[in-house]
């Protein structure tokens, strides 16, 4: 039972993470014509309304399907359906609340954000963006319905069909927008106005496609269970798992958007002109964090699954489920986020080949990605490790660890940028130091409040050195293949390599037991891969 329990969590989470890859992915190609697009001023505008977006976003929706899940799993594994429902329709009508009162904020808001972030035209993008929170609220609910249910289909499948929309009108509106207004002295804004018109549109997408599963669920649902709670009872239910998953990810969302308040800021008051800062701040969260948080994507999609299976082991009160659980997470959580962090690094120049609008900043954008590659590593680690806490009922852990972290990144940040000249790379060093810490403070509490026992060898240290194993391949066939072939070829050789060589040492090192390898997508012939190469 133990076993099945397991393997379900792991092809779910497969299936979340697949589907978190794929829009990346998605995401990933698409940014580049709209970079190249809107160019380093028109994505500085950009980048700046999505972190205030971001954090509003944060505020009203994005705890919705944890506190969804988490709260519907704990009656479903109870048999009891009545109540399940019952703090769906509520989460639903609290959704709705706090996704309208984002979205007027944001509408009224939007020109004083604009004098206070020293970013001309930073109010059309944020407008457009304003209803876009009312639609992810209602859609977060009901992600997290199916997601308590243990079923990661229809929020993958919803995923991939809101990026798609969102890539398509995404750069159409923005290629079209700069085009009317290409004469115009806010022709930026309006591209990065356009930009944010294919987020709304991608969100509308998503939850028409949810709201037809759900209901067409509905005619086959069962109506188990004793009796009704008291709606004050779930609402305080919600309201206490909502309000440390928002304070938790708030500080994650105002890590972004007060390096662009402090980065602006500080750079106008030593003589940098608007146009330089944008185009830097263009650079670091386009080019930048786009390739960063590419891995980190798997990393809150196995958040995301593992809530409701380690939910029901917490229920159970079996701790040994439950901490075989939280391993098997972990692994493959570090196996796919510190082969990424050390490709990035060695491969950040040719990666970033496709933004020509870079132009003589490519060296920079490149230098960001090799100093601040390891991000994605302790991204990857916090965002795992405060879904495991907060799923454990020690919401207010990783609340108070992110506020620590966040103090330290706010003091770091500005003290370089004030009293050096590194400029954006204070913001790149802050950027690892902020998850660093929550990671090292999250992993302490994971063995003092559940008694976890941490596998160092087969979490951190088979995949570190499979990773430098695998950076030879990629350092070496990357340069020998440019000799002779354009550097476009060399990136997909050296890719290739280095994914083969990869498979190869985490498999020869034993990352994975068998049982473990069973479970991955796969598996089967990834464990007779595994004795083949034993031999």
């Amino acid at each position: 039972m133990a076993k099945n329990s397991e393997k379900n969590m792991l092809v779910q989470g497969s299936i979340l993470a697949a589907a978190g890859i794929i829009t990346k992915i998605i995401g990933f190609l698409y940014r580049i014509p709209m970079a190249n697009l809107l160019g380093n001023a028109g994505n500085g505008i950009y980048s700046v309304a999505f972190g205030i977006y971001n954090i509003a976003l944060t505020l009203s929706s994005s705890s919705m399907p944890l506190a969804v899940s988490k709260n519907v799993s704990a009656r479903v594994a109870r048999d009891d359906d009545k109540n399940a429902k019952r703090v769906f329709l509520d989460a639903a009508l609290l959704a709705l609340g706090m996704g309208t009162f984002a979205a007027i904020a944001l509408l009224l808001g939007a020109d004083g954000l604009e004098a206070l972030y020293h970013r001309p035209g930073l109010a059309l993008p944020l407008r457009i963006l304003a209803p876009t929170t009312f639609v992810v609220a209602l859609l977060g609910t009901f992600r997290g319905w199916f997601q308590a249910h243990g079923n990661m289909v229809p929020t993958a499948i919803s995923q991939i069909l809101e990026q798609i929309m969102n890539a398509f009108v995404s750069v159409l509106a923005a290629w079209q927008l700069m085009r009317i207004y290409a004469d115009s002295a806010n022709a930026n804004a309006y591209g990065a106005a356009g930009g944010t018109l294919g987020t709304l549109a991608g969100a509308v997408t998503g939850l028409v496609f949810v709201l037809f599963l759900f209901f067409r669920s509905q005619r086959r649902s069962r109506t188990l269970g004793g009796d009704l709670e008291e709606h004050s009872t779930i609402f305080r239910q919600l309201i206490l798992t909502i309000l440390p998953v928002i304070l938790s990810q708030t500080i994650y969302q105002i890590g972004y958007t007060l390096d662009d308040f402090v980065f602006g800021n500080i750079m106008a008051l030593k003589g940098f002109s608007d146009g330089d800062v944008s185009a830097l701040q263009g650079i670091f969260n386009t080019q930048y964090n786009l390739m960063v948080n590419l891995p980190v994507s798997v990393a809150t999609a196995m958040a995301a699954s593992a809530v409701p299976s380690i939910v029901s082991a917490k229920v159970a009160g079996s701790r040994k489920e439950l901490h075989r659980k939280i391993t098997a997470v972990l692994k493959l959580n570090m196996a796919i986020a510190i082969p990424s962090a050390v490709g990035l690094a060695l491969l950040a120049h040719p990666i970033l080949f496709p933004f020509t609008s870079l132009g003589a900043l490519e060296p920079v954008a490149a230098s960001l990605l090799q100093t601040g590659s390891s991000a994605a590593i302790f991204y990857a680690l916090s965002t795992i490790t405060t879904a495991i806490l907060q799923g454990c009922d020690y919401m207010r852990t990783p609340v108070e660890h992110c506020v620590i972290s966040l103090a330290i990144h706010v003091a770091l940040t500005a003290g370089l940028l004030w009293f050096t000249s590194l400029g954006v790379y204070a913001l790149v060093i802050g950027n690892v130091t902020f998850p660093l810490l929550v990671s090292l403070l999250n992993c302490r509490s994971l063995c003092q409040k559940l008694g976890y026992r941490w596998r160092i060898g087969r979490t951190f240290g088979v995949p570190l050195v499979s990773a430098a194993g695998m950076g030879l391949v990629t350092w070496g066939s990357y340069r020998l293949v440019t000799l002779l072939l354009p550097a476009v070829v060399g990136l997909a050789v050296s890719l290739l390599l280095s994914v083969a060589a990869y498979g190869y040492l985490i498999l020869r090192l034993h990352c994975f037991a068998d049982s473990q390898l069973r479970e991955l997508p796969m598996g089967d012939k990834l464990l007779r891969l595994a004795k083949k190469l034993e031999r």
